[in-house]
């Protein structure tokens, strides 16, 4: 049985709990939490667990195993590398900081520890997103030309990061897992209209090896509640649609046919459309599970197992990096930057 302290309970932070306190692999026996009408609220429900606004308080039990990190982003270094230094096995919500040095930082602590450092990049544990991966890998889209990527909705409007930093994390962690690479490049626009200084939405493209273009369009100020992603291969097409619970991968057997005789001039759309391939629509049968505890159950199985987490310190500081040069980007008016 794992025991899990939990540091911070506030919009994410009960699902977390409500996934660890399973009594069969994990339990939670502390919540930390600075609002007080929120510990009251919890104490109701788990009462076998201690509750405190102090995190020394679950920092300094011996009988803590791992510590679950779901506080402002902005609080993550600082709290994490405390519970490392405290040599407890931490799951830090996504962005893993704000900063990629502190991000290499907390990796070379969870190393030198021998402890478990995982970053919630939740979606990598959608069982969608594995699917369309299992297929990237085995070559059938062929050669990928370019991945579209648009994450929208109305709220929650946040004041402490924009929404890249919100947002644009989850499809960042996503491009990096499918494409098994990190973009070389960002360039990258975005509006403040809410609060002066942080951006509410976000237009960005990113450059990844081999000719890979990934764009994104990330808001929270949108009328429209959209997760929607869009592969385009040599061979074959994608599209992912995360709102659409029974059906979300269709897989496109369209493409432009390559002839290696020469063709005739085509001066009509008649003759033009002629050139393009279309095929089949697949809809892949994609298995049911929530990805939280997806999530959960891996770092879980990382602790007791050894092994290395699917979104570790590594995977969680690329992300960084790239929202960093994104940041670059904007505070440049689109000028492209580097992937430092």
């Amino acid at each position: 049985m794992i025991r899990v302290a939990v540091i911070g309970a506030g919009h994410w932070g009960p699902n977390l709990i409500r996934n660890f306190h399973n009594h069969e692999t994990s339990e939670v026996v502390w919540i930390v939490e600075r609002d007080e009408a929120r510990r009251k609220s919890l104490l109701g429900r788990y009462r076998d667990a201690k509750l405190s606004s102090n995190m020394a308080d679950a920092l300094g039990d011996d009988s803590v195993d791992a510590v679950v990190v779901c506080t402002p982003t902005a609080t993550h270094h600082e709290i994490a590398r405390a519970a490392l230094l405290a040599g407890k096995h931490v799951l830090v919500e996504k962005p893993v900081t704000t900063k990629s040095s502190d991000a290499v930082e907390l990796q070379h602590l969870a190393e030198s520890g021998g402890l478990v450092l995982m970053v919630g990049h939740v979606f990598l544990f959608n069982a969608a997103v594995r699917a369309v991966k299992q297929r990237l890998d085995t070559g059938e889209l062929g050669r990928i030309y370019y991945i579209s990527m648009v994450r929208t909705n109305l709220g929650p409007i946040r004041a402490d990061v924009n929404a890249a930093w919100d947002l644009a994390s989850h499809d960042i962690s996503i491009a990096n897992y499918w494409l098994q690479a990190e973009p070389l490049s960002v360039s990258a626009m975005g509006g403040s209209w809410i609060n002066a200084g942080v951006e509410d939405a976000v237009f960005a493209t990113m450059r990844y090896p081999h000719g890979v273009l990934v764009n994104l369009h990330v808001s929270w100020l949108n009328p429209l509640k959209a997760r929607e992603i869009t592969v385009s291969g040599e061979r074959k097409m994608l599209t992912f649609d995360d709102m659409n619970l029974q059906e979300p991968v269709r897989i496109y057997d369209k493409g432009v046919s390559t002839e290696t005789k020469p063709q005739p001039v085509q001066d009509t759309f008649a003759s033009f459309r002629a050139s393009l391939r279309e095929g089949d629509i697949t809809i892949p049968r994609i298995g049911a599970g929530e990805p939280l505890k997806a999530e959960c159950d891996h770092f879980l199985q990382c602790i007791s197992g050894g092994q290395a987490p699917t979104s570790g310190a590594r995977e969680g500081a690329a992300v960084v990096r790239v929202l960093e040069a994104l940041s670059r980007s904007v505070a440049d008016h689109g000028r492209e930057s580097r992937v430092e």
